[in-house]
């Protein structure tokens, strides 16, 4: 059988799952409603997936080389609510359980190690799916390598077709689409007057962010000449920030992606302290009798 990563960005999933489910508490009051969803929302995409390999890959922290070429590189982000904070130890304590991969390294932006990942597993024969709505990932779509936006109900592992259809242009110039038009979840500003569609005719016509400077007395529109040439060092500057690296974190290991046997008695153990009744009574039931009673 084929070999699939399917790589899941942590901190995403642990936001959408904390929004997602607005109330629920541990027999002990403290909030469990973000590692519940967690762990269904997981369950769900490799049921979905099918993968063979599996990594949860969570945040580090901002690249020093993005926050030096811009001090305000994601800086209007609001800090993490304290009630998701405290639940984020869980949901690592669940993976490990589960017998499920996950990474997190100082410095390290998730984006990045997410990209290194689905690089190494590509070059180590396997196809990939990057589970996430951050639309940075669309850069990183060829046909190894696929994208499952949560965001889309439609649930497709999104293509180079599904890129297209979205923005108007190829996976390869995502980089340069993004540089133009700004991302305003990274707090990176884009050209003046330069939206998604602009940005797309642009590409359309000239190909690339080089191509277009190079070729800047060919627009047309006065206005849009003068903020393009005006915005240039930030357009270049936003090509650096936008595109993701593949030099950091670990080493990328295929084999190391594996998922291990569960640990049933540590899950039994942390369905019964977060009070999950439902998913305990489904873990027993499949493991059966016996193993319930030796448990």
């Amino acid at each position: 059988m084929d070999s699939l990563l399917l790589i899941v960005d942590g901190h995403a999933y642990a936001y959408r799952a904390f929004h997602a489910i607005r109330h629920l508490n541990a027999p002990d009051g403290a909030p469990t409603n973000a590692i519940y969803g967690f762990i269904k929302m997981l369950a769900r995409m490799r049921a979905q997936v099918r993968p063979t390999h599996l990594a949860v890959i969570w945040d580090g922290g901002l690249a020093a080389e993005r926050t030096e070429a811009l001090p305000g590189y994601k800086a209007q982000r609001p800090p993490m609510p304290d009630a998701l904070a405290s639940q984020m130890d869980g949901m690592v304590e669940f993976l490990k359980a589960a017998g499920l991969t996950s990474y997190c390294q100082d410095g390290v932006e998730a984006d990045d190690w997410i990209a290194r990942a689905a690089r190494g597993a590509v070059q180590a024969g396997a196809r990939a799916v990057i589970a996430s709505s951050d639309k940075d990932f669309m850069q990183l779509v060829a046909a190894p390598v696929g994208l499952l936006n949560p965001n889309d109900k439609s649930e497709r592992i999104w293509t180079a077709a599904e890129v297209r259809e979205k923005t108007g242009v190829e996976p390869e110039q995502i980089v340069d689409w993004l540089s133009l038009i700004g991302d305003s979840v990274d707090n990176i500003p884009g050209v003046p007057g330069v939206g998604p569609k602009t940005a797309t005719a642009l590409l359309q016509r000239f190909g690339s962010v080089a191509r277009l400077y190079e070729r800047l007395p060919e627009v047309e529109s006065d206005r849009l000449r003068a903020s393009l040439d005006g915005a240039r060092g930030a357009v270049m500057r936003n090509q650096v920030l936008v595109k993701l690296r593949e030099d950091v974190g670990e080493p990328f290991n295929l084999a190391a992606t594996l998922p291990a046997p569960e640990d049933i008695g540590r899950l039994l153990e942390l369905y019964s302290r977060w009070g999950f009744r439902t998913l305990r009574q489904e873990l027993e039931a499949r493991r059966g009798p016996a193993q319930g009673e030796l448990l």
